[in-house]
């Protein structure tokens, strides 16, 4: 009987071949929406959809209907970039809260107070 080179099936260990695997793998990690391979990806599918729907518009003689298509998928583009936003700014906030610097800083008013 010949044998199989996949993992197993409980294995959490997926080799890929070169840094296009490395992305497969990693782009269901937390975090993995804030890599800027990740967020480059997504704006060129944005603009490739926003692209395919302008042609479309053109061919059909102006149709509502990819007015709204091209709409909504402006509001798609502008809510993850949102979203993207806040969790860098949310990180910055938590680097800032759990830096050594601001902790020292705090234990130094503590003992002046006292």
């Amino acid at each position: 009987m010949a044998e199989s080179n996949l993992p197993a099936a409980g294995s959490p260990e997926v080799s890929q071949d070169g840094p296009p695997g490395d992305f497969l793998s990693n782009i269901l990690t937390p975090g993995s929406s804030l890599n800027p391979v990740f967020l480059t990806i997504v704006d060129g599918v944005l603009a490739t959809l926003l692209l395919i729907f302008l042609g479309l518009l053109i061919l059909s003689r102006g149709s509502i209907h990819f007015i709204f298509l091209m709409f909504i998928t402006g509001c798609l583009w502008a809510s993850v970039k949102w979203f993207v936003a806040e969790l860098q700014s949310m990180r910055t906030q938590e680097a800032g809260q759990n830096s050594p610097t601001t902790a020292g800083e705090k234990r130094n008013t503590k003992a002046k107070d006292e």
